[in-house]
């Protein structure tokens, strides 16, 4: 009898790992907050950026420019702390 392809594609996830390297281990609370962080901070670059493609007074483009500043400063510093 055939295997149904979601048992296909299971097994080929399973593979997949195995060749991959090993063992999955959990974060501790420590690195999922900070990974919880960094993905929070890295949308909000990607949504002021695309403001920024768009602004066009002057004001508001500085304004932005700034946010940039300020989430690429939060981003370093979670760098660091890791």
């Amino acid at each position: 009898m055939a295997r149904g392809w979601e048992s296909k594609a299971v097994e080929a996830q399973q593979e997949e790992k195995a060749r991959a390297g090993g063992a999955w281990r959990p974060y501790s609370a420590e690195e999922a907050q900070r990974q919880d962080r960094r993905r929070t901070l890295e949308m909000t670059r990607a949504r002021v950026l695309q403001d920024l493609e768009r602004a066009t007074i002057g004001a508001h483009r500085t304004m932005l420019e700034r946010a940039l500043a300020a989430v690429d400063d939060q981003l370093a510093s979670v760098d660091r702390n890791t």
